[in-house]
């Protein structure tokens, strides 16, 4: 613990995760309350983005308030004493907890509950005009209760007020690949990935390149989850297929996918799973559509085309994510 600077208030004990822009410490705040208290390095903060983005992360966890979001219980944005105490859980991320399984698969039931937790959590950002960008099983963390909250604040931001595009390659929707903003539909294609992966024991698009996955998202479309799984519910595995729609006006909102998962664990009556859909505008009709429905616009994935240059990514040390899962 030498290397780490003293945060006042709180007495430091192991390391529980390392990255490459910060450290997260078990520690005990003044209350003798267990916390994950996350510091930026040293360097991070010699280098402005990536100052900002932390103290980014510091601002926006202590704003928002979910029960299925990580809470932030206090904080400093920037400084040499920048830090952000957490909400502490002792088992980890879901990615630690699914890397443990020999099959990477979790009961229906219990998957279909974070996912609705994590759905929550993205329809109150959603509600706030607030994109996360970085939905993923290293931001999924579990209590003991087996509920869910969603972390990792450092890419969300404002849709009003602008911010630079992020993502992790696995999860990313095409539109970001082609270079386009962030919405709460790329977050929602996020959604659709973790669903997958949850529910069938692997991600629907696969890559050892960057190169490799971006065609994989712009091009292929998976296997309906009933097929691959047929415990999992016929309307969850339509919407998951949805969520991974290539147009962005095709996707479902978050909150309609909140209701369909509740409707699957018989928490939420049938017959309000499509409330939210019906406010939806409905999509504008495309020009380049024939009589046989729309289609993806064209990709630049052809030989001898140019490769759009990927989003800015953090992720934790050690972890590849061009690596082929087995």
């Amino acid at each position: 613990m030498s290397d780490a600077p003293a945060i006042p208030g709180y007495s430091l004990h192991r390391v529980l995760g390392r990255g490459n822009t910060s450290t997260v410490h078990l520690a005990v705040d003044g209350e003798g309350r267990k916390v994950a208290l996350k510091i930026p390095h040293e360097h991070t903060l010699k280098v402005q983005d990536a100052a900002e983005r932390f103290g980014n992360e510091v601002r926006l966890t202590l704003k928002f308030r979910h029960p299925r979001l990580v809470r932030g219980y206090a904080g400093t944005p920037f400084g040499q004493q920048a830090f952000l105490a957490m909400e502490y859980f002792p088992n980890g991320a879901l990615s630690d907890q699914l890397s443990q399984l020999l099959t990477r698969t979790l009961p229906v039931e219990n998957a279909l509950q974070i996912l609705a937790d994590v759905a929550s959590s993205l329809t109150y950002l959603h509600h706030q005009g607030a994109v996360h960008q970085d939905v993923k099983t290293q931001n999924v963390y579990l209590n003991s209760e087996g509920h869910a909250a969603l972390g990792d604040m450092g890419s969300t931001y404002f849709t009003s007020q602008g911010g630079k595009v992020s993502g992790s390659p696995y999860y990313m929707a095409p539109e970001i690949y082609h270079g386009e903003p962030s919405s709460s539909a790329s977050d929602v294609y996020s959604l659709g990935i973790l669903m997958y992966e949850l529910l069938s024991g692997d991600r629907p698009f696969q890559g050892n390149t960057y190169e490799e996955l971006m065609v994989a998202h712009l091009t292929r479309f998976p296997v309906a989850l009933s097929h691959t799984n047929p415990q999992v519910p016929r309307n969850v595995s339509k919407m998951a297929e949805l969520a991974l729609a290539k147009r962005v006006n095709d996707r479902p909102t978050a909150d309609a996918i909140r209701r369909a998962l509740l409707v699957a664990l018989g928490q939420m009556p049938e017959d309000e799973i499509y409330e939210d859909e019906a406010k939806k505008p409905a999509p504008e009709p495309d020009k380049k559509a024939g009589r046989h429905g729309t289609f993806p616009p064209r990709t630049a994935v052809r030989p001898g085309d140019p490769v759009p240059a990927a989003p800015k990514v953090e992720e934790k040390r050690g972890w590849n994510p061009f690596k082929r899962k087995k």
